[in-house]
């Protein structure tokens, strides 16, 4: 992939990491989570949830989810979750469905669902449900939006199925076919340029998926796009003329694996580009070589790698994120709702 419009890239040293580090990465997240007073750590509390779930999924890809602490995470989400159903970021802040549905994927981790009121989150989830089709993410309803359409369909994956019947799913599919419509890199042109993000691609693409929809897409003219991200580099950026960073290796790739194009990605260039931005002394990856790692960068660098077929890692879903294990444990199939 690659235009005259792309100029912006990373060069990357000849000594980079050009092996993947695990144990380092491993020791890298079980010593995040337990430096509960450092700066950084207090500052995130406010994502909590969702870093919870970043880390304790890249642990179980790298099989070494029993190097955290079940039972302290179990008690932190019971304490999170609301009379309302639904769960919050932390203790004390306002419930959200993106970290209600970070609580139920770290539980499926464990194999614990029944830990919360599953009842109860469910009647909080589909109560979000906006009269037309979409979803809110909290009960003030703000940022309505495919987002948190898609939010809802992986929480319903997990723990609506066979419950889906007060949902107007036909609604939420208008809803997000309409909006994809508006946005060019779903009917873009060859020289049209495209200012939209790959993160936002993939929510869509995710949620066409799990509604049976993939048909409604131009998947080879989609797939155009999503490749077009590549860089010399090897690296892959959300949107023309942006720098690449790691986290794209997930939301495009994950993305070109739905719609059945992920070969068409130069796969060892990109393979290359994520293990240079590991950090070879703490553990770790970053969005670009040289740059600080956090969990985030972490779990999308081992999970695009998963994607590219490492078998030092686990099979990771593109759709849900989240283990092949432990989906089949629970008897999950992302389809179920198509």
């Amino acid at each position: 992939g690659g235009t005259d419009a792309q100029l912006k890239d990373v060069i990357i040293k000849p000594d980079a990491p050009s092996s993947l580090l695990l144990d380092k990465h491993a020791d890298y997240i079980a010593a995040y989570g337990s430096k509960k007073d450092d700066y950084e750590y207090t500052l995130s509390e406010y994502l909590r949830m969702s870093g919870i779930y970043w880390g304790l999924t890249v642990m179980d890809l790298m099989d070494q989810l029993q190097r955290m602490n079940r039972q302290e995470i179990i008690d932190f989400i019971k304490a999170c979750q609301h009379e309302c159903g639904g769960i919050s970021a932390s203790i004390g802040h306002d419930p959200h469905l993106l970290y209600t549905l970070s609580a139920v994927q770290i539980l499926c981790l464990y194999d614990s669902v029944d830990a919360i009121d599953v009842d109860k989150v469910v009647d909080y989830v589909k109560g979000l449900q906006q009269e037309d089709g979409s979803f809110a993410g909290d009960k003030w309803g703000n940022r309505s939006d495919y987002l948190y359409s898609f939010y809802f369909f992986c929480s319903s994956a997990f723990i609506l199925s066979g419950k889906m019947d007060t949902i107007n799913v036909g609604k939420a599919v208008e809803f997000v076919l309409f909006s994809v419509q508006q946005q060019t890199p779903f009917k873009c042109t060859p020289g049209i340029k495209c200012e939209y993000f790959n993160s936002a691609i993939y929510c869509c693409t995710g949620f066409l998926s799990l509604t049976g929809q993939l048909h409604q897409l131009n998947a080879d003219l989609l797939g155009w796009w999503l490749c077009e991200r590549q860089l010399p580099s090897g690296g892959l950026n959300g949107r023309p003329e942006k720098l690449p960073d790691v986290c794209y290796s997930w939301w495009v790739l994950a993305s070109l694996k739905i719609i059945g194009r992920i070969h068409w990605i130069d796969k060892d260039k990109l393979r290359r580009f994520i293990l240079a931005c590991q950090d070879e002394e703490t553990g770790g990856f970053a969005d670009r070589p040289g740059d600080m790692v956090d969990p985030f960068h972490t779990l999308f660098g081992v999970a695009g790698l998963s994607l590219l077929g490492d078998e030092q890692i686990k099979a990771v879903n593109p759709v849900l994120c989240m283990p092949e294990d432990v989906l089949q444990r629970v008897g999950l199939r992302p389809d179920l709702l198509s």
